[in-house]
C-alpha cells in the first residue's frame, strides 16, 4: 500500500447506537441521519454532524461506521460484554494523493467509555474482523484502529 502524501479531502462521521425511533438534525448545518440494520423495523443506528451536501469520504465513512458499530455488538456478545450506553465510532476517511496516484486512507476510534482498555481494544479488533467494510478494505487502504475508554 501506498502512503498518502498530500490530504486533497476528508469525510468524517461520528455514530451511535439510539434505541429511539425519532429523527433529530443537528445544528450549524449539519445533519443527523438514522440507520437500521436490515431486518429491523427501527433505526438502529445514528450519523451524526453529517454536512447536508457530504463528501463521498463522509459517505462512505458513515456508511463504514454503521455496519462497524453493529459488528461492535456482535463482539461485545460473543465477550459477553455489556456495552456502555454511549458507545460511539468516529471514522474519518481522507482522499490523498502519491505522486499522480490517488488513494484512501482511514482511522477508525471505537468509544467505550468505562470499559478497561484491553476489553475495548478486544472489541475493535473482533469487529473489524466481522465488519464486512473493514474486510473489503483490509490490504487496499490504510487504517489505523484506535480505542477509546475514557
Amino acid at each position: 500500500m501506498s502512503k498518502i502524501e498530500k490530504v486533497l479531502a476528508s469525510g468524517k462521521t461520528h455514530t451511535t447506537h439510539n434505541a429511539a425511533s425519532n429523527t433529530s438534525r443537528g445544528h450549524n448545518g449539519n445533519l443527523d441521519i438514522e440507520l437500521s440494520s436490515p431486518g429491523s423495523a427501527t433505526p438502529a443506528h445514528v450519523l451524526t454532524a453529517v454536512q447536508p451536501h457530504p463528501k463521498a469520504e463522509q459517505l462512505f465513512a458513515g456508511a463504514w461506521s454503521a455496519c462497524y458499530i453493529a459488528a461492535v455488538g456482535l463482539a461485545a456478545k460473543q465477550l459477553n460484554v455489556t456495552l456502555p450506553t454511549d458507545t460511539a465510532v468516529d471514522i474519518e476517511v481522507d482522499l490523498g494523493q502519491t505522486g499522480e496516484a490517488y488513494f484512501l486512507q482511514a482511522r477508525l476510534t471505537l468509544r467505550v467509555p468505562g470499559l478497561e482498555q484491553n476489553v475495548a481494544t478486544e472489541l475493535a479488533h473482533i469487529a473489524d474482523s466481522i465488519c464486512p467494510y473493514s474486510k473489503a478494505t483490509r490490504g487496499n487502504i490504510d487504517v489505523v484502529l484506535n480505542a477509546v475508554t475514557a
